[in-house]
């Protein structure tokens, strides 16, 4: 056998490629270089190739819900970041109608608080709310996990991801949290931008420059978001949804929703936690004209009798612009990501 024909086998069987770089784990999780570090427990729940491919099916499958006819991708659509485009409102069995907005599911290792309130703070008790709920899925995880080890296929998939031979709740939201911790989107024209691979246009980096300026205090990091609640001035009372004080009781907290990350917002329309505005332009309008006064008002939009975040058409144009750069084609498009019950 020939010399190079040794050396290319050699690469072959290590895993490397001609300049020693080893092969990516597709599976594998990875913090990106420009990334604030996970909170996510991996130690309790390391990411695996057969318990991210279990959560996606999990994903998928509408046996979650009472009458299988709601699975988490109702909700939660790859195309649009893992949001939903088509309800204000999600619609859950027997088209219950809930009354907020589903949020979209990217980063979620990063996260410490969930849902608009913060009512969950660990990602592996985020699907129980959806389960259980009697206006989405309206299940018990007990008679999912019946249904589970009475499938023809769910056992061996659990033994081979989790080990045993009886299925558990425990396993199920493991799996779950796998596959959405893998759901990583940071390869947008931004981070190709801060990668130095990619340039911006002029009018993306005066938009960039308008938004370090005047929305990354509370859209920080490059999660674009500080994790925390804020009251934005959609409203000057709230009595149809209390916001974060709902899981506080706590009269600071009233009409506070968390910051939600700006990652895919292109994508992500209806925006707020309730759904009202459609486009960005809506938002932007919103926060340059529209701001309502209330006790609890996040001081950023309150500057002496001035409310709202002073913007010129052209800036919002801009900021846009710069807002647009925040889409990640491969993360709407990643077949690790897809249906895999749709072949």
């Amino acid at each position: 056998m020939r010399l190079a024909t040794v050396f290319i086998l050699t690469l072959l069987l290590s895993g490397c490629t001609d300049d020693d770089q080893p092969v990516k784990d597709p599976y594998a999780f990875e913090t990106p270089s420009n990334f604030p570090s996970p909170v996510y427990t991996f130690e309790n729940n390391p990411v695996s190739k057969r318990g991210v491919e279990l959560g996606q099916m999990l994903f998928y499958d509408p046996v979650l819900s009472l009458d299988s006819s709601i699975a988490c991708a109702n909700c939660h659509q790859q195309a649009v970041a893992f949001s939903d485009p088509v309800h204000r409102f999600s619609r859950g069995v027997d088209d219950a109608a809930g009354f907020r907005n589903a949020p979209a599911i990217q980063n979620m290792a990063f996260q410490n608080n969930f849902f608009w309130d913060g009512g969950v703070k660990h990602l592996d008790f985020v699907p129980i709310n959806a389960v259980t709920s009697k206006i989405e899925m309206a299940e018990t995880l007990e008679h999912v996990v019946y249904k589970l080890n009475r499938s023809s296929f769910y056992p061996q998939k659990f033994k081979a991801a989790f080990g045993g031979d009886e299925i558990t709740s425990q396993q199920m939201l493991y799996a779950l949290s796998q596959f959405m911790n893998l759901m990583i989107s940071a390869n947008a024209k931004y981070d190709k931008y801060v990668r130095g691979d990619e340039h911006l246009t002029a009018e993306e980096a005066e938009g960039l420059e308008l938004f370090e300026n005047k929305c990354r205090v509370c859209h920080a990091t490059d999660l674009f978001t500080d994790d925390s609640f804020r009251n934005n001035g959609l409203d000057a009372s709230f009595e149809k949804d209390s916001g974060r004080e709902r899981i506080t009781e706590f009269e600071g907290d009233r009409g506070k929703f968390k910051v939600p990350g700006l990652r895919n917002v292109a994508l992500t329309s209806p925006y707020m936690h309730d759904g009202r505005f459609n486009t960005l332009q809506q938002v932007l309008d919103h926060y340059a004209s529209n701001v309502k006064n209330s006790e609890t008002l996040d001081p950023v939009l309150k500057q002496g009798e001035s409310l709202g975040i002073r913007l010129s058409e052209q800036e919002k144009l801009k900021l846009i612009a710069f807002l647009n750069t925040l889409s990640d084609n491969e993360f709407t498009h990643d077949k690790r990501f897809a249906n895999p019950f749709v072949k």
